[in-house]
């Protein structure tokens, strides 16, 4: 499992830098249409053992949004605001025409998917537009990424005191460890970055990048525990086998994705 998990890092992150550095913002927009798709099919499938989700209006949403972040990145914060309305509307629409065959249980948890993971991973385009958005989405990367990796070698190695049972395997000591590689090498990333580039970054203190990486690792972790809780509610180990050793695409990028609206936030109000 650990070979697996090291040679689809290996192979993977090349991509992903790759993609950062030389994929202009089209590239990167559909790119992410593509993920949001994988990621709504993994989650329909597992919520399908609970469930029966309106998958129709799950990928229409999720294509809908996806494509005004490719045509123009302004228009996804607009489009998202007034989808939501309609998503809901066509959701209990379905109810009504099949006189509550559809459950109220099915509008959730297909609502829930569309929301938490189509527009959460729009929110990364959404930080790849903003003014050195590249920069931005690389620490988005680094906090999540290590965050991961850390909590767990941190939890492999020290890991002693159980956490929760929503992730039984996590631990104490895996997610402070998390805590602080996320906050190291975004110190390492920040200071990369001012030597090489300029950028608005060596405005903002060590001491508010050490603090926001800190919140951001624990939301990070939250996010996390949040796609565990969903699998466990439907006896589902992972989203996929797409990624051999991580499972899913969703369980490769849950942290990701949950953080990526309050970096956005965040990088707005700095």
């Amino acid at each position: 499992m650990d070979f697996k998990r090291i040679l689809t890092s290996v192979i993977g992150l090349p991509l992903v830098i790759l993609i950062l550095v030389f994929g202009n913002i089209y590239v990167f927009d559909i790119l992410m249409m593509v993920i949001a798709i994988i990621c709504i099919t993994e989650y329909f499938i597992v919520i399908e053992k609970v469930a029966h989700p309106i998958k129709i209006i799950g990928y229409l949403s999720t294509l809908i949004i996806a494509l005004a972040s490719v045509l123009s990145v302004d228009m996804v914060a607009t489009v998202i605001l007034y989808s939501i309305p309609v998503i809901l509307l066509l959701l209990f629409s379905k109810v009504i025409v099949t006189n509550m065959k559809t459950t109220f249980k099915d509008v959730a948890y297909t609502f829930l998917g569309i929301f938490y993971i189509t527009i959460f991973i729009m929110f990364l385009s959404l930080i790849r537009g903003l003014p050195y958005g590249k920069i931005i989405f690389g620490y988005t990367l680094v906090i999540a990424w290590c965050t991961d990796i850390f909590a767990y070698l941190a939890g492999k190695k020290l890991g002693k005191h159980h956490f929760s049972e929503v992730s039984p395997k996590k631990t104490i000591e895996g997610c402070i460890g998390g805590i602080l590689g996320a906050v190291v090498f975004s110190l390492i990333y920040v200071y990369i970055v001012n030597e090489c580039y300029a950028s608005s970054l060596d405005l903002v203190s060590y001491i508010y990048i050490a603090i926001i990486s800190v919140v951001l690792s624990v939301i990070s972790q939250i996010g996390d525990f949040t796609a565990s809780s969903i699998k466990r509610f439907a006896d589902t180990k992972d989203y996929g086998h797409l990624l051999p050793g991580h499972g899913g695409m969703l369980d490769r990028i849950d942290s990701l994705i949950f953080i990526a609206p309050f970096v956005y936030w965040i990088a707005n109000l700095l």
